[in-house]
């Protein structure tokens, strides 16, 4: 009996003792599943506050069939070599989508035929296409890409805002015929709702498709030579608008890389006014139009190390190309301004830091943009798998 009431008294207290501990993970899950809905409203929230905009359009503000392209073809799944790059525009008076879209280079595109293995010598045998079957593969790859993009943006809008698409394809390689290299368009075409809704890409041969709706291209697309775009996004002077204020809205659960993208623009200028303003200087936001160049000016009033910066904010989820720091240093040239800064949610590629060395240009990452936003009192996360699967 003494050995029974000592068995009983033990199980007891290793019952408490998990009881304690189911309770206290209890508690552990509670807060756990209070934090994710609360995480799970204010991203379901965005995602309505979106859709608000898109579906009771006023058909006289470009910003949210902008907005709502750009969540389009920010979901387009392509293959890890290339990089989804692109400008795009509405112009409200013409129902015209515009897209400038930054192609892959011929050498990103796999060369690799076939692998086989050779059991008399226990290796594999790597056969590779020849130059012709890659300036082949290239051409279908671009021709698709275009096919594609205009496919999409038609098929996602549910309220036809837009009766045109028109795409541009850019690629940043050597021209064969003038051996300069350098940014240049290669690609460009416009397709008309009406025409374009009937086809049956499924079945259409992807070049003569293109041809069929009077694109723009070289004989062969490989040579990478240069076209003239049927329409350009404008990327003149604008007028600086009022700022508005972001960064006290934000928590430490806030995920900056599922902002709508003006609000990112308004954090990026209001960071950077706490920056400049303390030391004399002075940030203006310019008129939201879809990355035209300039998203900010800042005036620096030191006449040792001031000057007129130029900042451009990028809301990314995926790397940002060397197109994009081309375009920022082409931007600094044109303004006449000291330094560019690049301020994005991601990182930047090899190619992007190598480019912008030696050049009056400053590349702000994810990590540095939250570094700077605590060092002005501010808690944020940038969570890049978290937007791409709510974008």
């Amino acid at each position: 009996m003494d050995k029974w009431k000592a068995a009983h008294a033990e199980a007891d207290r290793l019952d408490a003792d998990r009881q304690r501990t189911l309770e206290e993970e209890q508690r552990q899950w509670d807060i756990l599943e209070r934090k994710h809905n609360e995480r799970q409203e204010r991203a379901n929230s965005l995602v309505d506050a979106l859709r608000t905009r898109y579906e009771h359009w006023d058909g006289e503000d470009s910003r949210p069939i902008e907005e709502h392209a750009e969540l389009v073809l920010n979901a387009s799944n392509y293959p890890d070599w290339m990089a989804i790059d692109y400008d795009l525009g509405f112009n409200v008076d013409t129902r015209t989508i515009l897209v400038e879209y930054r192609l892959p280079p011929k050498e990103a595109i796999p060369n690799i035929k076939k692998v086989t293995y050779v059991q008399s010598r226990d290796e594999l045998k790597v056969s590779y296409l020849t130059q012709r079957e890659m300036d082949t593969q290239y051409e279908d790859v671009l021709y698709q890409i275009a096919l594609r993009t205009i496919h999409e943006l038609y098929e996602a809008d549910e309220i036809e805002a837009f009766d045109a698409v028109v795409f541009n394809g850019w690629v940043d390689g050597v021209d064969q015929a003038t051996g300069q290299s350098g940014e240049r368009c290669i690609m460009s075409v416009q397709a008309q709702r009406q025409e374009f809704l009937p086809l049956n890409l499924s079945a259409v041969d992807p070049k003569a498709c293109y041809k069929a709706l009077k694109g723009v291209s070289a004989a062969k697309l490989a040579t990478i030579t240069p076209v003239p775009p049927i329409l350009r996004l404008d990327v003149g002077d604008r007028r600086f608008v009022e700022g508005k204020d972001i960064v006290d809205d934000l928590s430490g659960n806030s995920n900056l890389a599922t902002m709508d993208w003006e609000s990112f623009e308004h954090l990026v200028r209001e960071i950077f006014e706490k920056e400049f303003v303390s030391q004399g200087g002075e940030v203006k936001v310019t008129q939201a139009s879809r990355d035209g160049g300039v998203d900010a000016i800042a005036f620096d009033p030191d006449p040792i190390r001031g000057g007129k910066y130029v900042i451009q904010a990028k809301r990314y989820t995926r790397t940002v190309g060397v197109s994009a720091v081309r375009d920022l240093y082409g931007t600094v040239m044109h303004e006449g301004a000291d330094r560019g800064i690049l301020v994005t949610t991601a990182d930047y590629g090899s190619d992007s830091v190598s480019f912008s060395k030696d050049k009056p240009l400053t590349l702000v990452n994810g990590a540095q943009l939250l570094s700077l936003l605590e060092k002005h009192g501010h808690r944020a996360r940038i969570d890049l798998d978290e937007a791409r699967k709510l974008l």
